[in-house]
């Protein structure tokens, strides 16, 4: 087990959720390592139902459908008892502070609870990931090419960087796709359910449904018939244009049209 000095418990924890929205989405699975001080160690599983439908996209990266949790309580119901687990422990993971974290103590206030992290300290996996091998584009180009990039931060020099990373990208990996239709696809894979790009809004028998918030599951047709306001919020939001452009639509009464038709 971990070889650190620890002055109280340490709760290395994961979450698995129906999707990646820390504000909407909802836990379904919860794990936990408690580290006592001692070397001792506990360990907590927690599946919960999240009282709304596990898109298929996520059921694919977990596993975890709807019939699983069906029996399962819902969080608020085991809340006091996951406090009462992290009660006066500093937390432990892997990307926690860009999501389990946020995702966790939304979830307790919807229940009614306060998770503080006052007092807490946080060890994150993925920021040491970062920090001791960087991902940036020097990075890249002493990785893959060998060389240093001493101009960094000049426009055309990171231009001339980007193209001999991409060069030795090729060279490296042979599997890559040598079309831009095929690496496109490689870099922004899209859900063959997805409407959009990002999967705001998915086909369900053959009609766009909105995938985030509190209108998950929601045809288009039916939010723009009843709840406009819904579509203007999402106009003026921080989404993908292809998102926007459906959002713009569906308010002048244009909808997607299925694939197949």
């Amino acid at each position: 087990m971990l070889k650190l000095k620890l002055d109280k418990p340490l709760a290395v924890f994961d979450i698995e959720s129906t999707g990646l929205n820390r504000k909407t989405d909802r836990v379904i699975d919860l794990a936990i390592i408690k580290i006592w001080p001692d070397g001792r160690t506990e360990p907590f599983t927690i599946r919960v139902n999240p009282e709304r439908p596990i898109p298929s996209e996520s059921t694919e990266v977990h596993g975890i459908t709807d019939d699983m949790v069906k029996n399962c309580p819902a969080f608020r119901q085991v809340a006091p008892r996951v406090l009462e687990i992290l009660k006066d422990c500093d937390l432990a993971g892997y990307n926690i502070l860009g999501f389990d974290i946020p995702l966790l103590t939304e979830e307790f206030a919807r229940a009614g609870l306060a998770f503080d992290m006052q007092g807490r300290r946080a060890l994150d996996a993925q920021r040491i990931f970062h920090k001791k091998v960087p991902r940036d584009l020097p990075a890249a180009l002493a990785y893959y090419c060998g060389e240093l990039h001493l101009d960094a931060h000049d426009a055309m020099a990171d231009v001339q960087a980007t193209v001999r990373v991409l060069e030795g990208q090729f060279e490296r990996y042979s599997d890559l796709p040598r079309d831009m239709e095929g690496l496109d696809d490689f870099c922004n894979p899209r859900h063959p359910d997805w409407v959009d790009r990002t999967g705001k809004f998915k086909w369900v028998n053959g009609e766009a449904v909105v995938n985030f918030g509190k209108k998950q599951g929601t045809s288009l047709i039916e939010i723009a018939r009843t709840d406009a306001g819904f579509l203007k919020w999402m106009v003026k939001g921080d989404f993908q244009p292809d998102a926007l452009e459906i959002a713009k639509n569906a308010l002048n009464g244009r909808f997607p049209i299925p694939p197949t038709a």
